[in-house]
């Protein structure tokens, strides 16, 4: 099973979870696109786009369950990321685990990416 990551606010998850479905962060909602990671991608993302930032989760995905919707296009640093082209449905959510601040503003992941 391919995944893929979604690194979120744990408020505007709720908010999702309580919707029964996420439609994106604003950025996601500007691009017109789900910014999502692959295990590879997750940590330079967090260090780069979420330094410091506290109360985020980290969101698991099968990519498999988005369909045609789930494109993978060249980004930072000409590297293929998943774009989902839609909301996500939490049918396809694995599972959402807090990623706690370590003490220099970076933050840990809850699994292992290797």
């Amino acid at each position: 099973m391919a995944i893929i990551y979604k690194i979120c606010p744990e408020e505007l998850w709720r908010a999702a979870e309580a919707a029964g479905v996420f439609r994106g962060a604003p950025v996601d909602l500007a691009d017109g696109f789900i910014h999502f990671s692959t295990a590879a991608q997750v940590a330079e993302t967090a260090a780069k786009h979420f330094a410091g930032q506290p109360d985020l989760l980290l969101v698991a995905v099968d990519a498999a369950a988005l369909g045609g919707r789930l494109r993978y296009e060249v980004s930072r640093g000409g590297a293929l990321f998943p774009h989902l082209y839609g909301a996500l449905p939490m049918s396809a959510v694995l599972w959402a685990r807090p990623m706690p601040l370590d003490g220099e503003g970076g933050h840990f992941l809850p699994f292992d990416p290797a």
